[in-house]
C-alpha cells in the first residue's frame, strides 16, 4: 500500500474515546464470524489485504494534537495471526504509531477488533462483512463481483455524518443532564490483570420474536425489559432504592441518509426504577417501551446527535489544550458511568450475500467496558448476546439467560478461557 499523507479530524463520537480508554475499558470490540470450516491463514490475509484498500479510513494511525487528536493514514499494514492473546486488549498506546485495528482467527471463527475511535459497531461491520465475503470467495471460487448489500463508495465510508449533520442547539447542556443520574452500579470480583471475560449465549431469532409478540412489543424492548428483571433480581433491598440504567446507543444512520463507516450513533438511557417491578415482566416492558418511544422520537434523535457535536463547536471548549481536555473529559466520563448500570447494543440483523449465505454459521459481537456491556446480533435464526466485564463471573448475564430458558427460549452458552465458573 502506498504512503499517504490524508489526515482526519475525529468524529464527534470519537473525540471522547482516547481519554477514556483506561484499565478494563479499552474501548477496543470484538466483531466475530464463525464459519462451518476452519480457517486459512493465507486466503485471509489476502481477502484483508484487498479490503483494507476500499476503506482506506482503518488504516490510520492515532496522533496528539495541540487541541485534539487526529488520525493520519499509513503504509503500514495489518496481519493476520491465530489468535493467541485475551480478546480486546488495547489497540492504542500512546507514543506508539500502529494500526488501531487487528484481524486474528481460531479455529472456525475469524475476529475483528477494532478501537472505537475509528468506527461503530455498524461502520465495522460494513468492513467486516466485505473482508468475510471477499474471503469466502477466494476460498471457494465464487463470483468476484459479489459484493455486501450496503456497499459504498470511499468518499461515503470516510465521510464525518456529525458534521454533516449537525445542527447548533444547547447539546452540552443535554450532556450534563445525562451525567446526573446516580443509577445501581454493577459489582463483581475482578480480574487480577482486568482482562475481559467473554460469555456468548446463542437463542433461536425466530422463538425470540415470537416472544416479543406475544408481549406486543419489540425485540429491541424484550431484550432491555428482560436484562432490567435479570439486574433486579441480583439486587439487595437497600439496592433497589437505586434506578435501573441501561445505556442504548442508537444507529443514527436509521434516522439520517449516511454510508458512513466511522462513529455516527447516539446513547439513549433507559431508566426504571426497581420499586415498580411486581415479578410481572409486563410490569418492566410497558415503561421501557414508552421510554423507547420517546426517546427515539425525531426530535430527541436529533438532540441526541447534537449534543456528541457540542464539544466540537464550542468555542471556549475548542480552545482548551488537549492535556487539559483529557482530563476534563476523564472527569465527565467518570461522572456519566455513574448514572448507567450497564449498556445494551444491538446491531441487529446481520445481512450476507445469498452466495456466501451457506458458508457462514454466524456472528457475535463484544464491547469491552469498566463493569460490563451487552451486544446483540442475528444471522439468519441464529441470535447471540455477548457480553464483556472485567469480572470473573458473569451473574447478571446468567440471570438474564435463566429468564430467556423460564420464557421457554433454549439457549446454548459458550464463555473464553479465563472464566472460572
Amino acid at each position: 500500500m502506498a504512503a499517504s499523507t490524508n489526515l482526519y479530524e475525529l468524529d464527534n463520537a470519537a473525540k471522547i474515546i482516547p481519554a477514556s480508554a483506561k484499565g478494563a475499558n479499552t474501548r477496543v470490540f470484538r466483531l466475530s464470524c464463525e464459519l462451518k470450516e476452519n480457517v486459512d491463514l493465507e486466503t485471509l490475509q489476502k481477502a484483508l489485504d484487498e479490503t483494507i484498500e476500499e476503506f482506506p479510513f482503518f488504516n490510520c494511525v492515532l496522533h496528539r494534537g495541540i487541541f485534539w487528536y487526529y488520525l493520519e493514514e499509513s503504509n503500514l499494514r495489518a496481519v493476520v495471526e491465530e489468535e493467541h492473546t485475551p480478546a480486546c486488549m488495547p489497540l492504542y498506546i500512546p507514543g506508539h504509531k500502529n494500526l488501531l485495528y487487528r484481524v486474528n482467527f481460531y479455529k472456525k471463527r475469524i475476529n475483528l477488533e477494532m478501537f472505537h475511535v475509528l468506527a461503530d459497531g455498524t461502520g465495522a461491520f460494513m468492513f467486516f462483512k466485505s473482508m468475510v465475503t471477499r474471503y469466502l470467495q477466494f476460498r471457494h471460487n465464487l463470483d468476484e463481483n459479489i459484493k455486501p448489500t450496503d456497499d459504498f463508495s470511499v468518499e461515503e465510508k470516510t465521510g464525518d455524518a456529525f458534521g454533516d449533520y449537525y445542527s447548533k442547539q444547547k447539546g452540552l447542556k443535554q450532556l450534563k443532564e445525562m451525567s446526573s443520574t446516580k443509577a445501581y452500579q454493577v459489582s463483581g470480583e475482578l480480574d487480577d490483570y482486568l482482562l475481559p471475560h467473554l460469555v456468548e449465549g446463542c437463542v433461536s431469532a425466530g422463538k425470540f420474536l415470537e416472544l416479543a409478540h406475544s408481549y406486543n412489543t419489540t425485540v429491541g424492548v424484550l431484550c432491555v425489559a428482560i436484562y432490567i428483571k435479570a439486574v433486579i433480581q441480583g439486587m439487595n433491598r437497600l439496592q433497589k432504592r437505586r434506578h435501573v440504567v441501561v445505556s442504548v446507543p442508537v444507529n443514527l444512520r436509521q434516522y439520517f441518509n449516511s454510508g458512513t463507516t466511522r462513529n455516527f450513533f447516539g446513547v439513549i438511557n433507559i431508566d426504571y426504577d426497581p420499586a415498580d417491578y411486581n415479578g410481572e415482566l409486563e410490569s418492566i416492558i410497558t415503561p421501557v417501551a414508552r421510554d423507547f418511544k420517546e426517546k427515539l422520537s425525531s426530535d430527541s434523535i436529533e438532540k441526541t446527535m447534537n449534543s456528541y457535536a457540542a464539544l466540537e463547536h464550542n468555542f471556549g471548549i475548542k480552545m482548551i489544550p488537549l492535556p487539559l481536555k483529557d482530563i476534563g473529559i476523564g472527569f465527565f466520563d467518570r461522572s456519566a458511568k455513574k448514572g448507567v448500570t450497564s449498556s445494551m447494543s444491538n446491531l441487529g440483523q446481520i445481512k450476507m450475500p445469498k452466495e456466501v449465505e451457506d458458508y457462514i454459521e454466524g456472528f457475535s459481537a463484544f464491547m469491552t467496558a469498566s463493569s460490563q456491556q451487552v451486544c446483540v446480533c442475528s444471522f439468519k435464526d441464529r441470535m447471540v448476546f455477548g457480553e464483556v466485564s472485567p469480572y470473573k463471573t458473569h451473574k447478571i448475564m446468567l440471570n438474564f439467560f435463566r429468564c430467556l430458558t423460564e420464557l421457554g427460549v433454549e439457549v446454548v452458552l459458550s464463555r473464553n478461557d479465563y472464566d472460572e465458573e
